[in-house]
């Protein structure tokens, strides 16, 4: 194994100039950000395409220095009759390159978001069961921020989706998910695997004339805002958004931490009853800001057991009204919750439990 890690640091090189030094000083810093002690590990999700393959690449190198084991998941979608031939292939470069190396096959064909929504499900979920508790470093770049940012605008989403995607998300299970390369241009790791002599897999569902196609028959939309909407955005400009889309996301983020730790704040004045039911002081919510109530309230009812895909704006403007607007409405009927507003003056509270069956 050494001499095969020696291999990727080889291709690396002890001091990488262009595209290569680019990738490795993002994987680098972001390795060191970790604090892991040695002996640890990392996982590195290698779909053999160039931004994961030169991250993966990067990573085989600089967690070697520090003495971490770097593993890599390939997720086959079954989706073509050659992905298990060309997973496994994958899968073999990576042991090349010293990594030790996972296929995991998934049914990116069940669920209701479509075919990419479908497969991104299938493929974060795989890779979360994989990690058992280690960071996993996915491949997103400068590039795909911006395609995010432009797919979340045309949706009419608020600063909580336009910050897009962030460089290190926790999830309640612990599950740390971290993007190395969202400082670093599509071109980069084209440019660094071809500095290193790598040659990337081409996914076929990034082509917007493929045979891969959304429900409605048209391009799928990540491939249709990549190669159709950027240029057209970049030409009508005159010059390349995409820096400045991804400008516009951490500015988001930042907007976002701001509201959401006010909203939080502000949830200090709940009280919590038996049976998962739950209230909030109308006075606590009067005179907020829309943005920070809005929030308030979401996260209220998501705990109260809203399920979060069942969450609409609507339901949450309806419950805003309970503060804002109230006439005296009678409950209202959510996913698996019944709210109401109760009291009268500073007892007033907006209540949320569940929502008894008939």
């Amino acid at each position: 194994m050494c001499a095969e890690l020696r291999r990727a640091s080889r291709l690396v090189g002890a001091n990488p100039r262009g595209p290569v030094a680019r990738v490795s000083l993002a994987v680098r810093g972001c390795l060191r950000g970790l604090g892991a002690s040695p002996g640890g590990s990392v996982v590195v999700a290698l779909s053999g395409g160039a931004d994961s393959l030169a991250l993966a690449a990067a990573a085989i190198d600089s967690g070697t220095r520090m003495g971490l084991d770097v593993r890599t998941v390939t997720i086959d979608h079954g989706l073509r009759p050659d992905s298990g031939h060309e997973a496994r292939a994958v899968a073999e470069l990576a042991r090349s390159l010293g990594a030790v190396p996972r296929v995991v096959g998934v049914d990116a064909a069940a669920g209701a978001d479509g075919p990419e929504g479908n497969a991104r499900a299938a493929r974060m979920e795989a890779l979360r069961r994989e990690a058992s508790g280690s960071p996993v470093l996915l491949g997103h770049t400068m590039d795909d921020q911006a395609e995010t940012v432009l797919l979340r605008l045309a949706r009419g989403s608020g600063a909580g989706s336009l910050r897009a995607m962030s460089p290190r998300r926790a999830d309640p299970d612990g599950t740390v998910w971290l993007r190395p390369l969202l400082g670093v241009r599509r071109a980069d790791t084209a440019g660094a695997c071809a500095q290193m002599g790598l040659v990337p897999r081409s996914d076929p569902t990034n082509d917007p004339d493929g045979p891969w196609r959304a429900a409605d028959g048209s391009a799928l939309r990540r491939a249709a805002v990549r190669h159709r909407a950027l240029p057209a955005l970049a030409r009508a400009l005159g010059a390349d958004p995409v820096p400045a889309l991804a400008r516009s996301a951490a500015a988001a983020a930042d907007d976002d931490e701001a509201l959401a730790s006010w909203a939080q704040r502000v949830r200090a004045s709940e009280t919590r009853g038996q049976g998962g039911a739950r209230s909030i002081r109308v006075k606590a919510l009067e005179g907020l800001p829309r943005a920070v109530r809005g929030r308030v309230l979401a996260s209220f009812l998501r705990d109260a057991g809203v399920p979060g895909g069942s969450l609409a704006a609507g339901h949450v403007e309806a419950v805003d009204a309970l503060v804002t607007a109230w006439r005296g409405q009678g409950p209202l009927s959510l996913p698996r919750v019944v709210v109401a507003r109760s009291g009268r003056g500073e007892r007033a509270v907006i209540e949320a439990g569940p929502l008894r069956s008939q």
